[in-house]
């Protein structure tokens, strides 16, 4: 990516599903470690980020610990911080542990000639994904009340299809109604995902999407039926300009998961 100054530097760490204790761990790995060593590496590569994104799923069996630890490791870093819940989270619970002036669940941020606006796409005890006529309304009103800021939009659950038809199944269920409002705002630059932790970079209309891997295990991709790759964990790093320009790449740890246990039976 370019190295410009003037432009706006997000940090997007996605699918955390952090456990109840530190040393727990899933399908064979740590969690907790590996999204430690995904935000430290971020932060060693490039020094200052204006703002990190969790774009969902912070726990895998929310509990007020898993997230006050999430909180210590961003607190480390004196970077504004945006938490956006997914299926696996407690939203109401994430609110109160997220609740400092610089870290916390905030729907718009304003930064330089951008918005960035953050959708709850959760259906409570779903895994699958829907954005309500509250969030649809919310974000038409964020649109049109600024009509001159370019317009970043984030949300856990993707809205295109992955080609892995398990996956698909989690797709929000209304896609068409966002991209129905989407489409009637060409300030919209960009809207990235999380949830399908692998990546995604597609150009459709006048905007790209994004979709981010999980800062622990992988899902292999197009695939018919869940499975797990060991690829690396990874972020996003996203770059917004004055002019609308978007540029972003995804970044890994250097190692391949060697202690995955793959099962079958999801997570």
């Amino acid at each position: 990516m370019t190295n410009n100054t003037a432009c706006i530097s997000i940090l997007q760490l996605s699918d955390l599903h952090i456990l109840a204790a530190p040393e727990d761990k899933m399908m064979g790995i740590n969690t907790e470690h590996y999204f430690n060593a995904c935000l430290e590496q971020a932060f060693a590569e490039k020094h200052h980020f204006d703002l990190i994104m969790l774009t969902g799923d912070l726990a895998q069996n929310p509990c007020p610990a898993s997230y006050r630890r999430i909180l210590t490791s961003l607190e480390a870093h004196e970077t504004p911080c945006i938490c956006l819940p997914g299926n696996h989270d407690d939203y109401e619970l994430m609110q109160q542990v997220f609740n400092t002036d610089r870290i916390n669940c905030r729907k718009q941020v304003f930064l330089g000639n951008w918005q960035l606006i953050s959708l709850n796409s959760q259906i409570p005890g779903e895994p699958g994904g829907r954005v309500s006529k509250e969030e649809l309304d919310f974000l038409e009103n964020c649109l049109t009340e600024n009509p001159d800021r370019h317009a970043l939009i984030a949300v856990h659950h993707h809205f295109l299809e992955t080609k892995s038809p398990w996956m698909d199944t989690m797709i929000i269920e209304n896609s068409q109604e966002l991209l129905a409002v989407v489409d009637q705002y060409p300030q919209v630059k960009v809207i990235t995902t999380g949830h399908i932790h692998q990546v995604m970079d597609i150009k459709i209309a006048a905007f790209r999407v994004l979709g981010a891997p999980s800062t622990c295990f992988q899902f292999a991709p197009e695939t018919p039926e869940f499975s797990v790759s060991d690829m690396a964990p990874g972020y996003r790093l996203i770059e917004l300009y004055a002019d609308g320009r978007v540029e972003s790449e995804v970044i890994r740890l250097p190692e391949p998961l060697t202690e995955l246990q793959a099962n079958k039976h999801g997570y």
